[in-house]
């Protein structure tokens, strides 16, 4: 047999053996996928290519059961959306400053078309990055250009200084004109916070480190002092500007080895605590953030960071806020299951998901390996894992209270068939208002069990669903949802 042949064999048996895992379906799952910039993607595409292109990645994902996206619009303290604080990226145009055209705003039309598919978006920005190696010219409204006082360059990079209070100030500010113009539902940050180390190359603090160290002796101790007080003026800000948006950090997959700490993870590789001062625990525990979604991108037998001992490091380590997982699709489909060789690691990774109590989402990095299909990793979704659609889990600790019912519900017939029609329920302010419905269709003598996800059958920002056109007697049910996916309860409507 010829060795491409071998190759096709072994994919369907892959395949074939990943359709076997039984799996229960959650009403509340998170359900992420991370639209990155920073890879060049957009770069010389054009407006009308990349709505095209994003345009059938979110029906893509939305088919795989995705309900939120996680969109990136600032790589390098610049903008992928129409800003008067930093220039235009050159990850949308190709050159820096330079504005789209035909023009359009990316973060706007995104915040449309995933609330158009019933989506949460959640605006994705680095917060200290200020240059990447490969970006060769920098804009005159460029920060660093603006403020070279305020960066450090390290391995070709430009980094706002954490240690200097007018960086973390400028980034609070311009995260505060994100949340304030769009209607994002979460604000998101990734891993990078001080540079990931390079032998050799110590980061240039000494001045910063004496004008403001607050009476740290240690330097690494300040350095994680300075992210965390970011990290706490970054939460407060947001919430501050608009309560219901939600802080979400993706930090490294490791917070400590368990040779530096006795509360360490069973692993040898880079840490947050201590490479990156990125004091994750901290932040949870303290209610900074909303949720975190570290980036376990590793497999499953990994000989320094096994994907299974992290997993339950951090569902034991990490349930003050909520908790997803990054997951890496490549990865995951690149590598058989230790304990099942005829099947990649997606069941076995979904099965160490039930079993941890505390994870309530997942992260698909990136979006386009899943729309791609990679692994059949796509289908699996789909078809298996993510069948039913799911709405987000909710965050009592922001705001625990379910709107009232729907009022009015009717049906109508118009040119385009049998629309069923509804009005919001009254609210007083944001807790209370509702912001999306969830219908939900049963057979004639089905009991009504809105708890159950296989009967919904959308998730909208509309107050209205048109009803297939079939002559059989079913019974809707409408709910309302709040900005924290809290469900009221139900009204039916026979058809």
């Amino acid at each position: 047999m010829k060795k491409k042949d071998v190759y096709r064999l072994l994919m369907v048996l892959l395949v074939a053996g990943c359709t076997l895992s039984v799996q229960a379906q959650h009403k509340r799952d998170f359900r992420g996928a991370w639209i990155q910039a920073v890879n060049g993607q957009w770069i010389g595409m054009g407006t009308e290519q990349m709505q095209r292109t994003l345009r059938f990645q979110l029906d893509e994902l939305q088919k795989d059961g995705v309900n939120a996206i996680i969109f990136q619009v600032r790589p390098e303290c610049d903008a992928l959306y129409q800003s008067n604080l930093e220039p235009w990226s050159r990850f949308l145009t190709g050159t820096q400053g330079l504005p789209p055209s035909p023009f359009w705003d990316p973060l706007a039309w995104m915040v449309t078309e995933c609330h158009k598919r019933g989506m949460e978006i959640h605006a994705w920005i680095n917060p200290y990055r200020a240059k990447t190696k490969t970006t060769k010219e920098l804009a005159r409204t460029h920060v660093a250009v603006r403020h070279p006082e305020w960066v450090f360059q390290y391995d070709g990079q430009y980094i706002l200084n954490p240690g200097m209070p007018e960086c973390r100030n400028y980034i609070c500010d311009v995260v505060a004109d994100i949340v304030g113009r769009y209607d994002v539902d979460g604000l998101h940050i990734d891993d990078y916070f001080y540079p990931y180390p390079v032998a050799g190359q110590p980061i240039p603090d000494d001045n910063e480190f004496r004008r403001y160290n607050n009476g740290f002796v240690q330097k690494a101790d300040w350095r994680r002092d300075n992210v965390n007080v970011f990290i706490k003026q970054l939460y407060e800000r947001i919430h501050a500007v608009k309560p219901w948006v939600k802080f979400g950090v993706s930090p490294f997959g490791i917070y400590r080895n368990k040779k530096n700490s006795t509360i360490g993870s069973a692993t040898n590789g880079l840490q947050n605590y201590d490479d990156l001062y990125a004091d994750v625990l901290m932040w949870v525990n303290n209610g900074w953030v909303d949720y975190l979604v570290p980036q376990l991108y590793w497999e499953i037998g990994h000989k320094a960071a096994d994907y299974k001992e992290l997993i339950g490091w951090w569902n034991n380590y990490a349930s003050a806020r909520h908790l997803y997982i990054g997951e890496d699709v490549e990865r995951t489909v690149k590598h058989t299951d230790p304990q099942n060789p005829s099947q990649h690691q997606l069941p076995a990774k979904m099965q160490l998901h039930e079993q941890m109590k505390n994870v309530n989402g997942t992260v698909l990095w990136y979006a386009k390996a899943a729309v791609d299909n990679v692994g059949n990793y796509g289908s699996l979704l789909r078809n298996h894992y993510w069948k039913y659609p799911a709405l987000t889990p909710r965050m009592e600790f922001i705001d625990g209270k379910a709107p009232k019912k729907v009022r009015k519900m009717k049906v109508v017939e118009t040119s385009d068939g049998h629309v069923l029609f509804w009005q919001a329920p009254k609210g007083k302010d944001w807790k209370d208002a509702a912001r999306r419905y969830v219908v939900y269709r049963f057979a004639k003598g089905e009991k009504v069990n809105i708890d159950d996800p296989s009967h919904i059958v959308a998730i909208t920002y509309d107050e209205f669903y048109k009803l297939p056109n079939v002559k059989r007697k079913d019974v809707y049910v409408v709910t309302a949802l709040d900005r924290m996916a809290n469900e009221s309860k139900g009204k039916k409507k026979k058809y």
